[in-house]
């Protein structure tokens, strides 16, 4: 499903289910030593991917730890992005010679809660929203926008170091071609952000590359 959202640099390894034998890898054991036994499978699974994308992209099998803000700690000169929802789990990765940054972001292709709603969109999502539903009722067009600002922040946050409200970037969406656009509302070295989405299997995946 990545392979049709993520440009020829990114690698990238799917699951959709669990060992439910899987032991942890070694030297990330605090990822899942508090962790509830889903919770702990999904981290296993999404980490497990994560190594096996960086063995496409030539990289030595390693543990993923997470940083201050608990973003994935990728080897030097790997830009990547984990994702894990219901039935599925992911990750890609790239050399940052290629591919600055990556995010990627998968939720179930559901409604969004409306209390998880009021809370993510700007107006001008609000206006984005009402018009898709009307033109394309099939998707949800809340979770997917929910997922692409997930995806974006996910390949801001790397290059910038600085933290990307929901309220922070509104979506623009062309629903024919699968792509969107994140319009950053705050200052910065970014103005947009370009991604892709798929609707497939019941999930909605979203990515963005810079």
């Amino acid at each position: 499903m990545l392979d049709q959202l993520l440009p020829p640099p990114v690698r990238s390894a799917v699951a959709f289910t669990d060992d439910p034998d899987e032991a942890g890898y070694p030297g990330e054991e605090s990822l899942i030593a508090t962790a509830a036994p889903n919770r702990r499978r999904e981290i296993l699974t999404a980490r497990r991917c994560a190594r096996e994308a960086l063995l496409a992209l030539g990289h030595a099998p390693t543990a993923i730890l997470r940083g201050a803000t608990r973003e994935p700690l990728w080897p030097a000169g790997v830009s990547g992005s984990i994702t894990h929802c219901a039935g599925f789990r992911a990750a890609a990765v790239a050399h940052t010679s290629e591919i600055a940054s990556l995010g990627i972001d998968a939720e179930p292709h559901a409604p969004l809660p409306p209390r998880v709603l009021a809370t993510i969109t700007t107006p001008a999502d609000l206006a984005l929203l009402d018009r898709l539903a009307v033109s394309h009722p099939d998707v949800c067009w809340d979770r997917l926008l929910f997922s692409a600002k997930e995806s974006i922040y996910k390949a801001w946050f790397p290059v910038t170091g600085r933290w990307l409200g929901f309220e922070d970037a509104s979506l623009s969406v062309d629903p024919d071609a699968g792509t969107f656009t994140g319009h950053i509302l705050i200052d910065g070295p970014l103005a947009e952000m370009h991604g892709r989405f798929l609707v497939d299997r019941g999930l909605i995946v979203t990515a963005v590359c810079l």
